[in-house]
C-alpha cells in the first residue's frame, strides 16, 4: 500500500500532465472548450486529491471539486485561494466529455491564473512529505 506522500507525490505529478495538456491546448482557439475544461479540471481535481493524500484524509472516488473541497473544510484545513471559483470547472468533467453537458464558455487566462494558484498552494500543503 502507498504512503500518504507518495500518493500524494503521485497525484501532483498526474496533475502537472493534465496542466501541462490544458496549457497547450488553451493556447489553440480551434480546440473545444470542452477539451481544455476537461484537463483543467482534472487538473484540479489531482492537486486537491494530493492534499487530501497527504494529509490521510479518505475520500471516495468522485470528479466533484466541490466535495473535495468540503472534506478539507471538514478537517479544518484551510481551502485553497480561488476555492470559490474552482467548481465552476466541475461541468467539464466526465459529464461534458460525454455530451451530457453544453459548456458555457472556459475563459482559459483565468483558469490557467487559478490552477497556478491552487498548485502553489499544493505544493506547500505536501512540501513536508
Amino acid at each position: 500500500m502507498k504512503q500518504p506522500g507518495d500518493l500524494a507525490a503521485l497525484f501532483l505529478t498526474l496533475a502537472r500532465r493534465d496542466m501541462k495538456a490544458f496549457q497547450r491546448l488553451s493556447s489553440d482557439p480551434d480546440i473545444e472548450d470542452a477539451t481544455v475544461g476537461f484537463h483543467a479540471q482534472q487538473a484540479a481535481e489531482k492537486v486537491l486529491k494530493a492534499v487530501l493524500s497527504a494529509k490521510s484524509i479518505a475520500f471516495r472516488r468522485t470528479h466533484d471539486l466541490a466535495e473535495l473541497m468540503d472534506l478539507l473544510a471538514d478537517n479544518q484545513m484551510a481551502l485553497p485561494p480561488n476555492a470559490d471559483t474552482l467548481d465552476e470547472l466541475n461541468p467539464y468533467a466526465a459529464e461534458l466529455r460525454y455530451g451530457f453537458v453544453e459548456p458555457h464558455g472556459l475563459d482559459r487566462t483565468k483558469t490557467q491564473k487559478v490552477l497556478e494558484s491552487l498548485f502553489s498552494w499544493a505544493e506547500n500543503q505536501v512540501k513536508d512529505l
